[in-house]
Parts: structure tokens; sequence; C-alpha cells
């Protein structure tokens, strides 16, 4: 088994001339329907600012590059250096060259790059480390050769839980869970899909989260689980972050968003605060560098901005229990997000990306509806591009893949 690395074939075109069927009503699944909105909270934008915005929204932006080669719905992102990490439903992790220019007349004939697993769900980098995690309940660490950044080799060196994990807790019945009503298994286990990953900032513990509601720590050192924090959420849980300062988020379709944290001398996270003002379920979390913005989306077609309330941190609440903005535009559920210095990018069910920018006095506008897509936005990523464009500085590049299938 092996990680393809892929040319990048190159489709350019301007997507506001992108024709967009209608929609199936057989495509969507019931959880991606999108529910009544919010009701209104008092915007922090003065008239004059919204004004701003109906201006700066009329930018215009032009589709680089459409990566072709996944025949089904692609499902997770990573970008690491000069590559972008795509996963998708059928079981293959491809890697592309961020740069269009990279392979221009190279055509990808090469089928399936992993197979006999399942679906990927959710990819994240740490050094020369992939982690990949999959619908049958796995989570995969792939080793990344660098010695050839055009063809780079890709070694499977782990599946977690790893054989050493569950050994030592077999034999003790402390360590079974119940999972079903006739079904027990160690604690080490996910018994449903694994929806999402995280790294701690120092890269020493990855997060996964389950729609078994539960959320587990596993320690990147020697792949070991360290801790599964059960009934976590009352439904699945379908996002999960780690913020710089140690606090953990999940946001799950029981309309929840949880924060948790370790706290100096405890060897478990513990729940500070639970944050509801979600009427649907929460699908997508993403908080801002500094730690001090979280975003929420959810089926109720709203990005919620969630700031710090300083009052509360001394009460170890971690601050996030203020909703400061809501930021509407999507007609359908809001399934992924990305942040990127002050911009906030959010991926829909109504087949568009929308990049928000956040303002002076945390005032946020919306600078462009992205149209192309003919499927659900299902994953973003984003990165700065430090290339120099027309003798300019530093610019944003957004680089998103919808939830498609090329068959249809």
């Amino acid at each position: 088994m092996g990680i393809l690395t892929c040319p990048f074939p190159v489709t350019a075109s301007s997507h506001s001339d992108t024709p967009l069927p209608s929609k199936s009503s057989t495509f969507f699944s019931s959880s991606l329907f999108s529910q009544t909105t919010l009701p209104s909270v008092h915007s922090l934008t003065p008239p004059s600012s919204r004004q701003h915005d109906h201006q700066t929204s009329v930018l215009h932006h032009q589709c680089l590059a459409t990566l072709r080669g996944h025949s089904s719905y692609v499902f997770s992102l990573a970008l690491a250096g000069n590559l972008l990490y795509s996963g998708s439903s059928n079981r293959e992790i491809r890697a592309w060259s961020r740069d269009p220019s990279a392979h221009p007349h190279s055509t990808n004939n090469i089928d399936v790059a992993i197979s006999n697993i399942g679906a990927v769900k959710s990819l994240v980098i740490m050094g020369d480390k992939l982690f990949s995690a999959h619908q049958d309940c796995k989570i995969r660490v792939w080793k990344i050769d660098n010695d050839n950044n055009v063809h780079q080799k890709y070694n499977c060196i782990a599946t977690l839980p790893t054989m050493n994990d569950r050994f030592l807790r077999f034999f003790s019945g402390k360590n079974y869970v119940q999972v079903r009503r006739h079904k027990k298994c160690t604690w080490v286990h996910h018994v449903d899909n694994i929806s999402a990953l995280a790294i701690s900032r120092d890269g020493s513990l990855l997060f996964s989260s389950s729609w078994d509601r539960t959320f587990k720590v596993w320690r990147t050192s020697d792949f070991r689980c360290l801790e599964s924090v059960s009934n976590a959420h009352d439904d699945a849980i379908n996002a999960i972050i780690s913020s710089n300062d140690g606090f953990v988020y999940t946001g799950s379709a029981d309309k929840k968003i949880k924060v948790w944290k370790k706290q100096a001398r405890e060897k478990k996270h513990s729940l500070v605060t639970t944050m509801e003002r979600h009427k649907s379920a929460v699908n997508a979390l993403a908080i801002s560098t500094d730690g001090c913005v979280l975003y929420s989306g959810a089926c109720d077609r709203s990005v919620l901005v969630w700031e710090r309330d300083t009052s509360n941190i001394s009460g170890g609440t971690g601050g996030h229990t203020v909703v400061a903005d809501v930021l509407r535009g999507h007609t359908e559920a809001i399934l992924c997000l990305a942040v990127v210095l002050d911009l906030v990018c959010s991926g829909s069910a109504d087949s568009t990306v929308r990049v928000w920018r956040r303002e002076e006095k945390n005032n946020y506008s919306c600078l462009s509806v992205l149209e192309g897509h003919r499927r659900p936005v299902k994953c973003l990523t984003a990165a700065i591009d430090n290339g120099d464009n027309n003798g300019g500085g530093a610019s944003d590049s957004i680089i998103d893949l919808k939830k498609k299938k090329e068959t249809e």
C-alpha cells in the first residue's frame, strides 16, 4: 500500500461563467438539509461598515486550476510544504503539487492509491508523518520520505489502536466498555466513523473524534492511546480542534460545542463549558491564529463567531462563551471552515465557498462568493502564498476541493 503522488492536470476557467446544474433532491442525505436559521443576534457592524461590506463583496476571483483524478467524493484535505493531500470516499489518498505549472501536460492514469481500507474522513500532517482517519474506525500513520520532492514515498508505519495497545488492555475487564447491546470492546477502539483529527500545538498529542460520541487522545511518539472521553456528547461528534493554549473544542450533531482542558496535575481532560446557540447539528470548527476567536458552522446555515469573554477566563471557562457575530449568506448547511490570517472561508452544501474578512473592531464583510462546484463543498484548507505576484508581497491563496463524484 502507498500514496500516489499525482501530477497537476490543470483546467483554467472563470467560475463566474460556469453554469450550475439544479440540485437533485436524491443527492443530499438528511444530515445535509438546512434548518431554520438562528434568531437575529445583534450585529457589531455599524451602518457605515455595512455599506463598505457591500462594496467589497463584489470582488471577483478566478479559478486557477481544477484537480482531477479522484473517482469519488473528496472528504479531506491537508497542506504540507509544496504538496496538497486529498482523501476520498473510495479509500484513496493522493498527493498533488501546489504549483499549477509543475506538470502542465501530464495526466493521471493510475487507479486506486490505497486499497482495502475505509473512506478517508480526515487528514493531518505533523513533520514527516501523515495521519489519516478512516471509516473503518482506525487511524493510520504514514511515514513520508522527503528524499524526492516530486515522487515521494509513503509507508504505513502504524494503525491505531496499535497491536501493543490492544494487547496491554486485552486481559483486564475494567478496560472494556459497552458499545452495543451485546458487544463490548476495549476503550482504545473507536466503534464508528472517525470524523476528525487534530494535533496539539507542541505536536505531542493527536486528538480524534468519532460518531461514537467519544474523542480520544493519542501520544504521537509511540502512538499509544492515553485517554478516551466517553459520552462526550449526546450525538455524533463531527469536529474537533485544539487551541494553542491547551483547550480542545468539539462540535456535535447534538447542536452543542463543548470546551475541554486537562488542568494542572490532572491526568484527563475535563469539561470546561458547553456552548449552545446553534439550532441544528454543528459540522465544522475553526480557530483564529491568536486563539481569541472560535468559528462554528452548522446545518442552520450560519457561521457563529465566538469571542473570549475575559471576565470568565479567571473562572476557567476558556472565554469562548460569547457570540459576537453571525455570518450569514449561505443558503444551505455549513460543512467546513478554514481560517488564515484575517480571512475566514466557509464551504456549504449550497456548492459555494464564501470568503469573509475580519476587519477593525471585529466587524466582518463577505469579500467573495466562489461558485463553480457542482456538489456540496465538504472540505477546505488555506495557506499563505509567499510567492511574488506582480512585484507585490505575500498574497492569500485558498485551495479547496469539493465533495464530488466525477463519474456522475
